[in-house]
């Protein structure tokens, strides 16, 4: 069902995906939105290694949940800092690839869960954190990637 990667060599494993998945504190969601076009929003993500699921935050309403609601299908893209081998200009940037179902997160617990470790991977203010709970807790849509497939590459820029 899904494509094996053309440049099989550029291929990283899943640990590595999964690293860079809990290291990585952004990337792209891409759905199907409004007229079959493509919907693709920068987001701050949460990667759970007990469930490999990802999560995610955003409001109640909008373009995103209505193209949810639409299609369910998703991709999201992650990629790292990069790095340059001594003496070369060029960045080798990792990069994730995750194709798969998102829901709706309904469950009270699990959105304060999601809450908090999106949170702790920009601050560890407990104070920040149990104001932002308290006031915006009730506002939020939280959002569960179920991945279907996975895969990772090195890429030189050169």
């Amino acid at each position: 069902m899904f494509r094996k990667m053309r440049r099989f060599k550029q291929q990283i494993s899943d640990a590595e995906c999964r690293e860079i998945l809990i290291s990585q504190k952004r990337g792209v969601l891409s759905l199907i939105g409004e007229n079959g076009y493509p919907y693709g929003i920068p987001i701050d993500h949460w990667f759970c290694d007990a469930d490999g699921c990802l999560y995610f935050h955003g409001a109640k309403e909008g373009h995103k949940i209505d193209a949810i609601k639409a299609c369910n299908k998703a991709c999201y893209t992650v990629y790292d800092e990069g790095f340059r081998k001594p003496g070369e200009w060029a960045l080798n940037i990792k990069s994730v690839i995750v194709f798969g179902k998102i829901e709706l997160v309904t469950d009270e617990d699990k959105a304060r869960e999601i809450c908090t470790q999106l949170v702790k991977k920009f601050t560890d203010d407990e104070e920040y954190l149990e104001q932002e709970l308290k006031s915006a807790l009730s506002r939020v849509q939280c959002l569960k990637l179920v991945p279907d497939y996975m895969t990772g590459k090195l890429v030189n820029e050169s």
